[in-house]
């Protein structure tokens, strides 16, 4: 980890080592520009994301490839029906001396890859909560803590519901962010496909190692921000509060449910993240609302009138913007 004289010479660091972490990531991953934004974002400001995408739009090689960059281990973990808590967060077997050792799971890595999150039930989805929230896993009364950092990448396919479990909203707002993925441009597919079907086999180095993320994610919570900026992010909140005092009009007409006290939580934290990122020392408003979306985007739950006229949530926060 490098030595720095103050807090200014450690963001020109984050700075440089983000565009390091892109140009790296750029040499598996076609196109993807703003998922990979908002990944590396989470990862800095300590948050975890979902990620909802079709099959095949590389959302495993993507996590793989940030996982290989920064120098941090990585397990995946395929939910399915049939998995068990156990099989996430490890379980106590008997030992030929007949005592009882806990043997770890999945769970204790770095970053965790949670494939499918809604193929598995309830029961299963929950193990994963302490661990997202407290960063350990508690078995058998006995407490143990993981790695840091730790972050989880959950997956969806927004397609197939069947036999599927949809989170619960509590889960939902553990995630920082809800990041869409969308299909490639007809140019970065040629890319991708010229790529893919060579023996070409790019190497990717490793950029930061996890005590200098660490050191990071605490310069992100350090950067100052203006009162104006916070009020802007709370009041945007507010906004979405269908039945608040400062809920907007267009919220009472189409929400059932607005966001929650730690939306307003993620939108500093990831607007200080934005900023540092893009070489600002301090968040604006306009960090604010570049990450607004994703941040809202999965803790806001549409009424009837707006499902029949068939207004999509994207459209609300644009407008609450």
């Amino acid at each position: 980890m490098a030595q720095f004289q103050n807090d200014k010479e450690a963001a020109d660091s984050l700075t440089r080592a983000y565009q390091q972490l892109r140009q790296e990531i750029g040499k598996v991953i076609v196109g993807q520009e703003e998922v990979v934004r908002l990944v590396l974002t989470a990862v800095f400001a300590q948050g975890h994301c979902l990620l909802v995408g079709v099959p095949g739009l590389a959302k495993t090689l993507l996590v793989q490839t940030i996982a290989d960059s920064l120098d941090l281990s990585f397990n995946r973990i395929q939910f399915t029906p049939d998995l068990m808590p156990s099989d996430i967060v490890g379980s106590e077997t008997l030992t030929q001396q007949r005592d009882f050792q806990f043997v770890k799971g999945p769970i204790f890595s770095n970053i965790i890859l949670a494939d499918e999150i809604n193929r598995t039930p309830p029961k299963t989805q929950a193990a994963l909560l302490e661990s997202m929230q407290e960063y350990a896993v508690t078995v058998a009364g006995q407490r143990y803590p993981l790695a840091r950092p730790f972050f989880v990448l959950a997956t969806q396919n927004p397609i197939e519901q069947e036999g599927t479990y949809p989170l619960p909203e509590a889960q939902l707002d553990r995630f920082m962010f809800n990041i869409e993925l969308g299909y490639p441009s007809y140019q970065e597919e040629l890319n991708i496909v010229k790529n893919t079907t060579s023996d070409r086999k790019p190497v990717v180095s490793k950029v930061l190692h996890s005590d200098d993320i660490q050191a990071y994610q605490a310069l992100v919570r350090r950067v100052p921000v203006a009162d104006n900026v916070v009020e802007y992010a709370v009041g945007l909140v507010h906004k979405t509060r269908p039945n608040g005092e400062r809920a907007a009009p267009r919220a009472k007409q189409l929400l059932e449910w607005g966001a929650g006290p730690r939306a307003s939580q993620y939108l500093i934290v990831a607007a200080k993240c934005n900023a540092l990122l893009t070489g600002k020392y301090s968040p604006d408003i306009e960090d604010v609302r570049a990450v607004a979306l994703p941040i809202l985007r999965h803790r806001l739950v549409r009424n009837f009138k707006a499902e029949a006229e068939g207004v999509t949530i994207e459209q609300i926060v644009k407008e609450l913007l």
